[in-house]
């Protein structure tokens, strides 16, 4: 509660003052209430505007005039954003936190949120954004959510639809959001288009107007567009980063200040369609049953200078975002696609690691150079694959897979965490059309190169860490004792024991899952397992990495893509001298850390880890999109499928082989009721005893595909592969709210071309 006026001094009050009464306010604190507070008048008030202008210029106050905070903190009231759930209670964000804001997010607990009446409201889950008066204490921040708002950008990503009335509605693309929006405005919008719009009042009711009219919401580029558009990425470089990239494209590559390795045969073994190349490889064996072995990875550091426009905008995209039909890159085509990747038979400017391996596998020593290099060749993995498998490979070939036996060999004694996580390939023609998805082959290819990633990313680590450089870090900690004991309990209900001592390894779940000899039972025992892990991030403090039993580790390997392995890349050039000649070409000089990246390790891989999850996120949506637009002409087939995940309302599946998460609601499950079993993660019908189990396999009947927000919708089929119609006595959540149409055009309940679209041709005029 903040102090009354009267008890304060009077007069023109100090920065420290300032300070202490926009903290202590239980109110947004503007230059009114300050200048009210310390008894301010006439003069004094232009004295106080500066005061305040000083100390906002000075980094201890943002804001503005009507509402000051603290330089790193949040305003009394403002919106918020919940990025997790942690022991069931919402975290959350600044929703308009800015990546390149001084300071890391704050991250806010959110308390329990009040409806009508004082009831009870509905939890709140990861995405939803809230009006909340926040409080800072000793232990940290909290919130008190006033109100829910609707989604932002997600909301506001729809198609055209017209009703029987004649009235037009902005249906959802993201199948979180159950409600369509009334439209006031079509602007140039016809029926059936994709669209982009902007809310016209304060609710959903409200309506809104299209702003953009995006096109065929079933051409190829429209999948990606939606995520893209959704998730709020950057993909549009400004004509100031491309002129800079242009000039960092022609600084020469010093030859006599690199390490010339153009004459050995390092070879890029990379996907078929990969559209950059960061890292390649070579090794050759040692006198004493060993090798010696170097990994190559493209030296963006060179290009991309610290405080530039091409860092800007590279610090703000975080990373590379990767869809089935494009690639929104972290730099400018001219340098990822170019100058910065290791192409076949050109020169090319390298970050060179250098690493021992003993004959038991180990890294025994290594050191780092700036490079020239001439890739020998650019490999897909199932070529390299198919030279190796057929007995007689070149020798560089040979040699990296003997060197790669001993690496294995030492990770098989860490025992770092083996899960087996099938990764979905979308493979598109030429027009852009799915021509396939399938589960990615998984090669001893993908494995020799997965290896020597990892031996670079440690060897960086520790060589920053020799010098008492900044490093950031790529932290996965330890599960924590609570995951571990709800793993214990579900464990429990299967029977089995886990037993947690004193120090948790990876190795404890990696004997759990080799003791699981049945698939059905193992898939579930998987899915537990990664539950119960913590999110990767990145950080300037090492906490380790536990999913790979590794003390240190970096990212090292990815400039092209990855913004922090940027920030190791310079941290490397000042930490051992790497620092080249200068050219001008109006470019900075310098290709180390700069003061700002020092200063700021924290917030930057704060919003890196951001960028990070962004991308995963809209990556994953992308998928599930194509997954169901390919379905959507086998509606009304039966599947083998896995259950993935179990809640009161029903339990969700994925097609083995496929992927594409779909609900079967508890309404479907027959003419009894279910009772869900937390601790199990199942739901038991207590008639018939009828028990479906995350991890389950059984066969379900593929009865909706909304291609637009990736949304499958199963039912149950009986023994003779009928779907089974009865209705269970716990109702089905209603799909829609008041007003719109029950049922867009493009979910389909029936089989037909994808997205079941029927375009009525223009509206009228």
């Amino acid at each position: 509660m903040a102090k009354r006026h009267n008890q304060r001094p009077q007069g023109m009050p100090s920065k420290a003052q300032v300070l202490e009464f926009i903290q202590s306010s239980d109110k947004p604190a503007g230059k009114r209430e300050i200048a009210k507070a310390f008894g301010l008048k006439g003069q004094e008030k232009i004295g106080l505007k500066k005061l305040l202008k000083d100390m906002a210029e000075e980094g201890l106050i943002d804001g503005k005039k009507t509402a000051y905070h603290r330089m790193g903190g949040v305003p009394k009231v403002t919106v918020l954003r919940v990025v997790a759930i942690e022991d069931g209670e919402p975290i959350a964000e600044a929703d308009n936190w800015a990546p390149d804001a001084p300071g890391s997010p704050p991250r806010i607990t959110l308390k329990e949120m009040k409806g009508k009446g004082g009831k009870r409201a509905p939890a709140l889950k990861r995405g939803d954004r809230v009006l909340a008066r926040t409080e800072e204490r000793d232990s940290g921040w909290i919130a008190h959510p006033m109100k829910k708002l609707p989604a932002r950008t997600e909301g506001l990503l729809g198609v055209v639809e017209i009703d029987g009335g004649g009235k037009a509605w902005l249906a959802p693309v993201d199948k979180r959001i159950r409600n369509s929006s009334p439209i006031s405005d079509l602007g140039e919008a016809d029926e059936g288009l994709l669209v982009l719009a902007e809310r016209t009042g304060r609710n959903e009711r409200s309506g809104v107007k299209v702003v953009e009219v995006i096109g065929d919401p079933l051409a190829p580029k429209s999948f990606s567009m939606i995520a893209i558009a959704k998730h709020g990425i950057p993909h549009v470089f400004p004509d100031t980063v491309h002129e800079e990239a242009r000039r960092a494209a022609e600084l020469p590559l010093s030859e006599d200040k690199r390490e010339d390795l153009r004459h050995l045969p390092i070879v890029a073994i990379d996907p078929a369609d990969a559209r950059d190349h960061d890292d390649a490889i070579w090794a050759e064996p040692d006198q004493q049953g060993g090798f010696d072995a170097l990994i190559a990875i493209a030296d963006v550091s060179y290009y991309v200078r610290p405080g530039s426009a091409l860092d800007r905008e590279a610090r703000k995209r975080g990373n590379s975002v990767y869809f089935p039909d494009r690639v929104v890159p972290m730099l400018p085509e001219i340098l990822s696609a170019d100058v910065c990747s290791l192409r076949e038979d050109e020169d090319r400017a390298a970050m060179a690691c250098h690493i021992k391996i003993d004959a038991s596998g180990h890294v025994t020593g290594f050191r780092f150079t700036r490079a020239i290099v001439r890739i020998h060749h650019n490999i897909p993995y199932e070529d390299a694959q198919a030279a190796v498998d057929n007995g007689d490979p070149p020798e560089y070939l040979a040699n990296l897979w003997a060197a790669w036996k001993l690496l294995a060999d030492a990770r098989a004694k860490r025992d770092p965490l083996e899960l087996d996580l099938p990764e979905r390939r979308v493979m598109l023609n030429d027009e852009g059309q799915i021509e396939e998805i399938a589960v990615r082959e998984r090669l001893d290819a993908h494995r020799v190169v997965e290896d020597f990633m990892i031996a670079a990313n440690v060897a960086a680590a520790k060589a920053l860490e020799a010098k008492n450089s900044p490093v950031v870090y790529r932290v996965h900690e330890t599960p924590s004792r609570e995951k571990l004991l709800a793993l214990r309990e579900y464990m429990a209900t299967m029977g089995k024991k886990l037993a947690l001592g004193q120090v948790v390894t990876p190795g404890l779940f990696n004997r759990m899952l080799k003791d699981v000899t049945d698939e059905s039972e193992k898939a579930q025992v998987m899915e537990a397992v990664l539950r119960s892990q913590t999110q990767a991030y990145y950080g300037p403090a090492n906490a380790g990495h536990f999913g790979l039993a590794l003390g240190s580790y970096a990212h090292f390997t990815s400039p092209i893509r990855r913004y922090a392995d940027l920030l190791v890349h310079r941290a490397l050039v000042d930490a051992y001298k790497l620092e080249q000649p200068k050219p001008g070409n109006g470019l900075p000089e310098g290709t180390g850390l700069s003061d700002k990246d020092r200063a700021s390790l924290q917030e930057v891989s704060d919003a890196i880890s951001t960028s990070e999850r962004r991308a995963m996120e809209a990556e994953r949506d992308t998928i599930d999109r194509y997954v169901a637009a390919w379905l959507s002409g086998r509606v009304g087939e039966t599947f083998d499928t896995r259950i993935t995940g179990v809640q009161g309302f029903g339990f969700f599946a994925t097609i083995v082989g496929v992927g594409g998460d779909g609900l079967v609601p508890i309404s479907v499950l027959g003419d009894e009721y279910f009772r869900h079993d937390e601790a199990s993660q199942s739901l038991i019908g207590e008639r018939s005893g009828t028990t479906y189990s995350a991890g389950d396999r059984l066969k379900l009947k593929l009865a909706e595909s909304n291609a637009l927000t990736g949304a499958l919708k199963f039912v149950p089929v009986d023994a003779d592969g009928n779907a089974i119609e009865a209705r269970g006595r716990r109702p089905e959540p209603r799909r829609r709210g008041a007003g719109g149409p029950k049922k867009g055009k493009y979910q389909t309940g029936k089989r037909g071309r994808p997205g079941n679209i029927r375009h009525q041709g223009r509206r009228k005029k």
